[in-house]
């Protein structure tokens, strides 16, 4: 699923059921470095500090992956694809 927003960053999530993982790309820039922030939950940050992106391992122990509901995104395009 991306999430186009009139030529800033491209939101994107994407699930990977072979290693039920899902990363979350906020920007499309480089991460530099990553933090585990909680168990299997690791940010990856640019060269300023800004959070580019979100790695969940066993996401579909911490994630209920049947529903994604948006309420309230200003976003003018959705693509959905499964």
């Amino acid at each position: 699923m991306r999430f186009l927003t009139g030529g800033l960053n491209i939101m994107k999530i994407n699930y990977y059921p072979e290693t039920d993982s899902m990363y979350i790309d906020l920007s499309s820039k480089t991460a530099v470095e990553s933090k585990e922030i909680s168990e299997g939950v690791v940010v990856d940050y640019d060269d300023k500090g800004g959070i580019v992106g979100i790695d969940i391992d066993n996401a579909s122990s911490k994630i209920d992956l049947d529903e994604l509901i948006m309420q309230h995104v200003p976003v003018k395009s959705q693509i959905i694809s499964a």
